[in-house]
């Protein structure tokens, strides 16, 4: 899932680069996460060859994990990243040898920091090497690899395969690189913008002994751009390069590869890198002795379609192996088996059923056995384990051995998410999340995975979601699809706090002298709702209104185009309408039928920059739950406050000088303090010197830290918000790392104090 936040890259960024500082105002919280179970993309699973039971995961936007055996879960290893760069990993490599030692390429983007990551300690701690070659963790081709390959005989050597610049290499474990100029291939240099190259796809060793040809092992190196050459080969440890001749048609691309104890190598072409777009896929394996090369793929002629993306060899049953399709849409894709180097295969999907109880809102996946199957691997240890990840979640079978076998997620820890809103009503389930691919769900309990996920409409995207602050059952949502449905619903509204969804359709309606068209078709226009759940708004070039759930839709008067309406959360006929082009605020006072200008005194001149970027970007503006006429702003970075129904704002600045400084990027709102009167902010914020996650008790005026070091997931923050019902409890959505909810832990009392 490619989602983009720059505001909060170039603030990471910075920090990044900045010495480590004494951030002020420390208050130790408790972080878990929201368990959803999956919910993201990861593009490879790769088990260690030196350790029974030890695997590692990479994700494209939320970092590594790694499989702890003792716990049965996975764990998050970059969950005190302060680059949001850094969270898109473009490849890992266990030491064969070694299983305390890991490393990453990690960088999300080509115009983004990029590193290579050392630990000695499974991804406890990490030495973390910028490097001058670009990755794209989170670009198409994220499924091929791995890129980053170790030396076998000289562990301490390693090599990656970049993308654009050639293929490189340490001999120091990753903490100088240099590149392989004796490499045929040299890269296709930077590309142009919302673009990337496959580059180096893969760097795979062969096994020892190989004396027939020459040398001690043989290496591959595939390249997976437009090219005449795809395959090089390399028998004295990198030094020297060879093209090798054959196989499939230069069309095909080289995407992952493998060789066996024998030496035979095998190799998966797609037409095109993917994840989307690929159409044709071919399976190849080359005997380097004669130089003879098979085709063996698993699916020919009419039925063809898509590529073949995941690849894995079973170490202890030779020529037992494993592929998967990518992109078969009309005929859904699967795992092919074959236990005779690919002579005769065998789909895995027809045979298998699944066990969903870890995670059942799984059941959204009506295809029943998942698409954009790039990860997939053979335990080691183990030739009865097969693992493959989709672009929902991760799934393992103990049965690969059998006729039939049974799946079931392998998702406990594993929280990839990218939530795009959230809210916590003052009575019924404490938390209802607006997904990113995976719809949005209620979560009756924080510690379990949800049962289904919204429908009606069953849209990926859920980019909002309100609810109606005197009678929070009634909750209403706006989503998304992959592609526009001019024809389809994209708005959805609920009696019962969410369980069950109707679908709606905004009238078409002309604006200026073109002909009639829908403002929310595919989900471009945000849902609010009023406070007694009457009338619905949408936002969008024109704002519409509704008092009878779509039947019948009016355009207020007195909106000029493009504001958004943000409902108070008491009085049912109040409204109030943003216009960051104007820089004015309009109240309505009789339901959204007409609205005035207020006189905002205290508001900046400018608020343009303010305005969300897109429809996955949250309007930095709330109601107080449980108080009338007050509304809360970021604009420019900066906190503004009514409470008389916008007739005046007052700017909060924070009492400490070293937060004088900071640039407020999100906002929520929570319980008051115990005796208080005004709501608790909770911010995500950056200065030039440190970011973090943010809590106030007096409007603004002193400002604690609530996350620390060890919780920092990347900068990568949507979206935050206050629980109205448990003072100090905070819902933070995540850009890849899920939902988190966090608790103040208890103060420790000091000598005579009272």
């Amino acid at each position: 899932m490619k989602l983009v936040i720059p505001l909060l890259g170039l603030a990471a960024a910075s920090l990044a680069a900045a010495p480590t500082l004494h951030v002020p105002s420390q208050l130790p919280y408790k972080w878990n996460n929201v368990v959803i179970g999956g919910g993201g993309f990861s593009p490879a699973i790769v088990f260690s060859v030196a350790e029974r039971d030890l695997a590692y995961l990479r994700t494209d936007v939320g970092g590594a994990y790694r499989w702890d055996a003792l716990t049965q879960r996975w764990i998050a290893l970059q969950d005190g990243q302060a680059q949001n760069s850094y969270m898109g990993v473009e490849s890992i490599a266990p030491d064969p040898v070694d299983p305390d030692i890991i490393y990453l390429a990690a960088g999300m983007y080509f115009d983004q920091p990029a590193a290579i990551m050392r630990s000695a300690d499974r991804g406890a701690s990490w030495q973390i090497t910028p490097v001058p070659f670009s990755m794209g963790g989170n670009e198409d081709g994220r499924g091929l690899g791995e890129r980053l390959a170790i030396d076998p005989d000289r562990r301490t050597h390693l090599f990656f395969g970049s993308r654009h610049d050639g293929l490189w290499d340490s001999e120091d474990s990753g903490r100088t690189w240099h590149k392989v100029e004796s490499f045929p291939w040299k890269g296709l240099g930077r590309p142009a913008a919302n673009h990337t190259h496959g580059g180096v796809s893969f760097v795979v060793f062969g096994p020892p002994g190989e004396t027939a040809l020459g040398r001690s092992r043989a290496m591959y190196a595939g390249v997976a751009d437009a090219t005449v050459q795809h395959l090089y080969r390399s028998t004295d440890a990198g030094r020297s390069w060879s093209a090798v001749t054959g196989g499939p048609a230069s069309t095909m691309l080289p995407v992952k590869a493998a060789v066996d104890q024998q030496g035979m190598l095998y190799i998966d072409y797609c037409s095109d890198i993917g994840p989307n777009g690929i159409a044709l896929g071919e399976v190849w394996k080359l005997d380097p002795r004669s130089g003879g090369w098979t085709n063996i793929t698993p699916e020919r002629g009419d039925e063809a379609e898509g590529g073949y993306m995941g690849l894995s060899l079973d170490r202890l049953h030779p020529g037992r192996l494993a592929v998967s399709t990518v992109d078969r849409w009309n005929h859904r894709d699967t795992v092919w088996l074959s236990s005779d180097s690919g002579a005769h295969w065998s789909s895995l999907r027809e045979r298998s059923s699944r066990d969903l109880s870890p995670a059942p809102w799984l059941r959204l996946d009506k295809g029943g056995f998942g698409g954009w199957i790039a990860g997939l691997a053979f335990d080691p240890f183990d030739g009865a384990t097969l693992a493959y990840a989709t672009g929902l979640t991760v799934f393992r079978t103990r049965q690969a051995d059998k006729a039939d076998m049974v799946w079931r997620p392998w998702v406990t820890g594993i929280e990839e998410a990218v939530p795009l809103s959230l809210v916590s009503p003052p009575e019924g389930p404490h938390l209802i999340s607006g997904i990113g691919d995976t719809h949005g769900f209620v979560h009756d309990r924080l510690d379990r995975a949800p049962e289904r996920a919204f429908a009606d409409p069953d849209l990926p995207q859920t980019n909002n979601v309100d609810y109606a602050g005197v009678v929070p059952k009634i909750i209403v949502r706006s989503a998304s699809g992959y592609s526009p449905d001019p024809e389809g619903a994209s708005l959805g509204w609920s009696e019962d706090g969410g369980r069950s969804w109707h679908k709606m359709l905004a009238s078409p309606i002309a604006i200026g002298p073109a002909a009639p068209r829908r403002i929310d078709a595919d989900g471009q226009a945000p849902i609010t709702v009023s406070a007694d759940g009457s009338t619905f708004l949408v936002s969008g070039l024109v704002t519409l209104a509704t008092a009878d759930r779509g039947r019948i839709w009016w355009r207020p008067k007195g909106l000029p185009e493009r504001t958004y309406a943000v409902a108070d959360k008491v009085d049912p006929l109040a409204w109030y309408a943003i216009d960051y082009t104007g820089a004015r605020i309009f109240v309505s006072r009789d339901g959204a039928k007409t609205f005035t200008q207020a006189p905002a005194q205290g508001l900046p001149a400018s608020i343009a920059s303010s305005r969300p970027a897109a429809r996955e970007f949250q309007p930095m503006a709330a109601a107080t739950p449980g108080t009338a006429n007050e509304l809360w702003l970021i604009l420019g970075g900066r906190f503004f406050h009514t409470s008389d129904g916008a007739r005046t704002f007052v700017a909060s600045t924070p009492a400490n000088p070293l937060l004088r400084d900071m640039y407020f990027v999100s906002f929520g709102l929570g319980k008051a303090a115990p005796g208080g009167h005004v709501p608790t902010l909770y911010a995500f914020g950056v200065t030039k010197t440190f970011g973090g996650l943010w809590r106030s008790t007096d409007a603004g005026a002193r400002w604690f830290r609530i996350n620390d070091d060890a919780h920092q997931w990347g900068l990568r923050y949507r979206v935050i918000t206050g629980d109205p019902r448990l003072f100090g409890r905070v819902y933070l959505a995540t850009d890849g790392r899920g939902i988190f909810y966090g608790d103040p832990l208890p103060q420790p009392v000091r000598a005579g104090a009272h």
